[in-house]
């Protein structure tokens, strides 16, 4: 299981996804070869040698971009593993690029640098009791 990120156009000016009107309408991101070359600026060892699907590990993390397999990127999801290293990651990529995210974890639905480590221990614990009942069984 992974902590999943969604970079997606969100408005500017929108704290949560409740500040987000039923009648936007998001721009896409940029073409997915723009798109690899700005991840790979910021992640420099990310593997892309399948350009809808990268992948990026170390002892502390693994982080897959499931880019999809269209030229013109609406969004594309981060399938997120490990500790703050990985929370890091998230957010400094999207720091860098200027990108928003949602996070299912966070108080606010939006991705949020100042609370990744907090979302990413959320989400933990919820996978930690989905792996718990299952081991009840």
């Amino acid at each position: 299981m992974s902590w999943d990120i969604v970079v997606q156009d969100i408005p500017a000016d929108a704290r949560a996804v409740d500040d987000i009107p039923d009648d936007f309408e998001p721009r896409a991101l940029g073409t997915r070869s723009d798109l690899l070359s700005r991840i790979m600026e910021v992640v420099p060892n990310v593997d892309f040698s399948n350009p809808a699907w990268g992948v990026v590990e170390s002892p502390e993390l693994s982080v897959e971009f499931n880019m999809g397999e269209d030229e013109e990127v609406m969004s594309f999801a981060l399938h997120v593993r490990g500790g703050e290293a990985a929370a890091g990651l998230v957010a400094d990529l999207l720091n860098r690029c200027g990108w928003r995210a949602f996070d299912p974890s966070s108080d606010t639905g939006l991705f949020e640098a100042s609370g990744a480590v907090e979302s990413l221990r959320k989400w933990q614990a919820y996978r930690d009791r989905l792996s718990d009942r299952g081991s009840a069984v």
